[in-house]
Parts: C-alpha cells; sequence; structure tokens
C-alpha cells in the first residue's frame, strides 16, 4: 500500500506580495498584480505584466546574508524556500531525505545577454546548475531534480515529488516553482502573437491573449505523518499526465489530451467527478487554450464545478504556474473560499462550464488543477482535505 504525501507548508512570492496569507487576501478581493509597463528594457513597447519590484527582492534577500553571488531567479527560490522553512520549522532541509524539485520553464535565460553584467558564473545558465546553486544556499545534501516541460511544469513536479516520496526515496520534498521576465520571454510569446493588449481575460469571449508574469512559490511534501500537525490536513491524492503531440504550440483542439490527464488523475485519486468540488483552471485566455481546457471540462463531467483562471492576477508565469496556483487552491480549500476570475465577464466557449465571476465562500473539501502546455502535454493534480491525523 503506497504512503499518503501530505502537504507539509507552503509560500508564494509574486507582485502581491511575499507571503502566501498577502496574496490570497489581495485575490479573495479581486485585486490584479498584472499592470501597465511602459517602454523598458523587456521589449520595446508597452505590455501589460505582472513584475515583482527588484527593489524588494535586493532587500529581503540582503537579510540573508548569502555566501555567494545569486542571479534574480536564484534568489526568488531561495527567499520563497526559506520563508516556508521558518513557517514549518518541522522540516530538515539538511538532511538525506529531504530532496528540492526545481520546476522552471526558462532558468537563468536572461545570463545568456552578453550586455547583462553579472559576477555569476554563466555556467548557471543550466538549469541544473542553477538547481544545484540553491541547494548549495540550503546546504541541502542530495542532488536536486528538474523538471521542466513547459507550462506544466509546476503540476508536474508535484506529481514527481509525489511519486519519489511514495516510492520511499526521500520523506520529503520541497518543490519550487519560479520564472522571470525577461526580454527573451516577452518577444518570444510576442512573436506568436500571444500577449493581450490588456490584461488578459480568461474564458471570456473578448480573449485576446495572455499577460506575462513572474512568481515564485513553493510547497512542502512528506510521508510522515508525525510532522503534520494541523488541524486539517491535506493530502496530494492523484496527479497523471498525458501528451496529445498536436502542433509545437498549440494545443489539441478536442481537448482529449487534457481530458486523459483529468480522467486519470481522478481514478487514481479514487474520486468521481459528481465529488469534485473545485478546479483551479490552466486559463491562459488564449483563444484555442481555453476552449479545449472548456471542452475536456466538459467532457469529463465536470462541466458543474466551480472553476477559476488566476492568470489575470499574477500573468502567465510559465514554470512557477503550476506550484502557484495550487498553492491557491490549497488556501481556498483551508479557507472555504474561491477566488473569482478577474476581467471575466461574458462567456466565450462553445461547452458551458462553471467559471467564477466573483469570490464566494464555500465548503471545499477537494481541489483538481489542471494545467497544459507546448508540445501538446497536459497534467492534472488532485488535494483532498484529510480527518485529522492520530
Amino acid at each position: 500500500m503506497k504512503p499518503t504525501t501530505y502537504i507539509l507548508a507552503d509560500n508564494i512570492i509574486s507582485p502581491l506580495g511575499f507571503t502566501t496569507s498577502e496574496n490570497f487576501e489581495r485575490l479573495c478581493h479581486m485585486e490584479t498584480g498584472v499592470t501597465y509597463l511602459p517602454e523598458s528594457h523587456l521589449y520595446p513597447t508597452g505590455l501589460y505584466a505582472g513584475i515583482i519590484a527588484e527593489q524588494k527582492i535586493e532587500e529581503r534577500f540582503r537579510a540573508l546574508n548569502a555566501a555567494e553571488p545569486y542571479t534574480r531567479l536564484e534568489k526568488l527560490a531561495i527567499l520563497s524556500i526559506n520563508n516556508l522553512l521558518e513557517s514549518c520549522a518541522e522540516i530538515d532541509i539538511r538532511s538525506k531525505k529531504t530532496i528540492i524539485v526545481l520546476s522552471t520553464t526558462k532558468g537563468n535565460i536572461d545570463l545568456l545577454d552578453p550586455n547583462s553584467p553579472t559576477e555569476v558564473d554563466k555556467n548557471r545558465v543550466h538549469l541544473w546548475q542553477a538547481a544545484n546553486a540553491i541547494g548549495r544556499f540550503f546546504n541541502n545534501l542530495v542532488r536536486p531534480l528538474v523538471v521542466s516541460n513547459a507550462c506544466i511544469s509546476g503540476v508536474l513536479a508535484i506529481i514527481t515529488a509525489k511519486r519519489l516520496l511514495e516510492a520511499g526515496m526521500y520523506e520529503t520534498a520541497i518543490v519550487v516553482g519560479v520564472d522571470i521576465l525577461t526580454p527573451f520571454v516577452v518577444s518570444g510569446f510576442k512573436a506568436f502573437k500571444a500577449v493581450s493588449e490588456q490584461i488578459a481575460r480568461p474564458y471570456d469571449a473578448d480573449r485576446d491573449g495572455i499577460s506575462l508574469g513572474e512568481a515564485c512559490g513553493s510547497v512542502a511534501l512528506t510521508i510522515n505523518k508525525q510532522l503534520i500537525d494541523n488541524q486539517t490536513p491535506i493530502k496530494v491524492s492523484g496527479g497523471a499526465s498525458s501528451n496529445d503531440a498536436n502542433h509545437i504550440s498549440g494545443p489539441s483542439r478536442t481537448g482529449d489530451g487534457l481530458l486523459l490527464a483529468i480522467n486519470k488523475t481522478l481514478a487514481d485519486a479514487g474520486v468521481a467527478a459528481a465529488d469534485v468540488d473545485y478546479i483551479s483552471g490552466h486559463g491562459t485566455a488564449t483563444v484555442f487554450n481555453d476552449e479545449m481546457e472548456s471542452l475536456a471540462v466538459y467532457d469529463a463531467g465536470l462541466a458543474h464545478v466551480p472553476m477559476n483562471s488566476l492568470k489575470s492576477y499574477f500573468g502567465h508565469t510559465l514554470g512557477a504556474a503550476g506550484v502557484l496556483e495550487a498553492i491557491v487552491g490549497l488556501q481556498s480549500m483551508r479557507a472555504n473560499t474561491l477566488v473569482g476570475t478577474y476581467n471575466f465577464s461574458k462567456y466565450g466557449m462553445s461547452r458551458e462550464v462553471n467559471i467564477l465571476r466573483q469570490t464566494q465562500h464555500q465548503q471545499v473539501n477537494n481541489c483538481l488543477k489542471t494545467a497544459a502546455g507546448f508540445g501538446g502535454c497536459n497534467a492534472a493534480v488532485f488535494f483532498e482535505k484529510v480527518n485529522p491525523i492520530s
């Protein structure tokens, strides 16, 4: 029998704040962190995006008295993990039973810019080198694992960590998802003509593309019941991935790949579609993603389930998105509060699903988190409240 994987602690760093509670409070009030950025180093013309103030990052990182220089991306990951550790003293980050799993799509891509001065070794552009640097800060004894699979990276990293724990390889895993805004990222999505000229409108009839963003989220998972001390523990009860291999950047038009991931996840969790309380959607606000996601949700028998997207609050944060949005799902379960979808007003898909317009309070015992990404990849993970552990 497989051991149960529990959630120990979490942290969010985003334009909305540097703690999970600060972020969730502002989300509940439907405050967005996406703003208009005028002409800058990111792009010759302005764009709507979510960006974290550099001064705030530097102020907090200086207080950690790091022994070596770190990149902006690494600083965000270290700050997030450090906050998580401070909130949960039971985690032994230096133990051989604890592994760090890094989720990122682009990592230190800014190190490729020859005009960008840095004290950091340019080899840290390699994702494994960045992961090693993060682990080195915490004197972690286990070689970190990198999960980089387009925009399902965060969800897939949580699933991967769960499987490592269930296999008995480790007792605790810290999953950290992080990506930053760079000219490379912005110009790439601009080239696809996928960036909206407004704050993104997930699932809306007038949606016209994504807003980009940067953030970091970290979540600790464990199979050690002795570390769980909260009254309403949450477990990771299922997860699965799939690939529809439709196109290098476009999702399946039918949603069959995501549907497969959803059905496999619910089967893994032993949960029927009728028992799902809430769906944290991918909701990028592109024409094709939102349509295919609604088809998958509808065909899975989940059309009645309250569903939202957080992309209009944070922007699309790439490798951070799955972790970040999963943590908001955990907070929704703890607070029995569902966040409305910012900037959604007029339903715009061919199949009717239950998109949340406003923040609402209701019993939330479980959460299905979905994700989709370039190359046709799809993933889903299921979180569930459990009775207090004896």
